[in-house]
């Protein structure tokens, strides 16, 4: 889509935050993060509402000030700096566009608040209206575009002024879901052909896998996890982003038994097996929460559940099913629970599947022990 239209200072830049601290009263909505990305990066901030991410992409922004730590852009401090000396880019979720001007006035009004005039104008617009594939639509009214149409203009205005970053506030939350899942391909491709560094806000934990090159997933106005997608969802680090990135299934249990590769933990469905190396420092008798996800699970009718040994170490429960949700290409096929939160247990089969449920059918679970995911209980569990 279109060429790389670069930053008006010669290349986009990194972003380095160090000791972010923002408070509301006495409630720190970002507290004491640090963040960095690399230049060129495609990062998303996901996490649910509150937890600070879209406070921290204002504190970036320049439209709010932070009341301790650093933003540095490239290698420059712009922590004191307002926002219109920051060279950065802001797509919100609102789009911001004006109503009475066209597409290209639109895109226009960023670059003339940007001393750009004459023909450095006209190209600008004209190149940014390619990058995102408008050109036919230049004198075309705002109001007179569809959503996905508008939100093309917002990306168009803001990377028309060659920023060194971009920052993205829930921009298609607006939009339909068919016109959704569309625009995140093309909104990423947009941003890699301009070349841009970009920082993107959702709640959308499937918007961000699709997106993202690193996800920061953000709790209480702090970092969770900081790491590439597939590694979030097949290794999350805390519960908070087990829970919240993907579906899983889980058990509340005790450490049983600690051998040099394995920790055995006994819950209420039956003993799992999980990988030592998921939680070195467990021993016996720690309460501890273990899951997997649940495409990671196969499942079998109790009387044809027999089977040769596999070479690869498993978990098998034996359940008796709940309830079952379709969901088109598959299933989620949930089991009694006598743990608090029922339901907590689940397993994906395809739709295609020979393998028929209903509830109050017994059923074998099993999964490769080094599937296991394992963290320590807190206090309040």
């Amino acid at each position: 889509m279109g060429g790389a239209l670069g930053s008006r200072d010669g290349a986009v830049s990194s972003l380095l935050l160090s000791g972010i601290v923002k408070r509301y009263g006495t409630q720190a909505v970002v507290d004491g993060l640090d963040f960095s990305i690399r230049s060129g990066e495609f990062v998303s901030l996901l996490g649910p509402s509150g937890c600070g991410k879209t406070t921290l992409l204002r504190i970036i922004a320049g439209l709010i000030a932070c009341d301790a730590g650093r933003v540095v852009v490239g290698d420059t401090d712009v922590t004191k700096l307002p926002a219109h000396r920051r060279n950065i880019g802001v797509v919100f979720q609102s789009y911001a566009l004006f109503p009475h001007l066209t597409v290209g006035e639109n895109i226009a009004f960023g670059l003339k608040a940007h001393g750009v005039q004459g023909t450095e104008l006209a190209a600008g617009v004209s190149q940014a209206l390619k990058a995102v594939q408008l050109s036919a639509l230049a004198d075309r009214p705002i109001s007179a575009l569809s959503g996905g149409q508008q939100q093309r203009v917002a990306v168009a205005r803001a990377i028309a002024t060659r920023p060194r970053l971009i920052l993205l506030d829930e921009p298609l939350s607006a939009l339909d879901r068919k016109l959704r899942e569309t625009m995140q391909i093309e909104l990423r491709q947009m941003l890699r052909d301009a070349g841009m560094t970009a920082i993107f806000v959702t709640h959308d934990q499937e918007e961000a896998l699709v997106m993202s090159d690193r996800i920061a997933v953000m709790n209480h106005g702090r970092i969770e996890q900081f790491d590439a997608p597939d590694t979030i969802y097949a290794r999350p680090s805390t519960p908070f982003a087990l829970n919240f990135v993907g579906l899983s299934s889980q058990w509340h249990g005790e450490v049983s038994r600690v051998s040099d590769t394995l920790l055995t933990v006994q819950t209420d469905c039956g003993t799992i097996d999980a990988p030592l190396a998921a939680l070195p420092d467990a021993t016996p008798g720690a309460r501890v929460l273990v899951g997997v996800r649940p495409e990671m699970i196969e499942i079998k009718h109790l009387e044809t559940s027999l089977a040769p040994l596999d070479a690869v170490p498993r978990n098998r429960l034996a359940v008796t099913v709940g309830e079952t949700v379709f969901l088109g290409s598959r299933r989620l096929v949930y089991f009694q629970s006598q743990q608090v939160g029922a339901n907590a247990v689940m397993a994906e089969v395809a739709t295609n599947q020979s393998v028929a449920t209903a509830p109050g059918d017994q059923l074998q679970l099993s999964w490769p022990v080094g599937h296991t995911l394992v963290y320590p209980m807190s206090a309040s569990h």
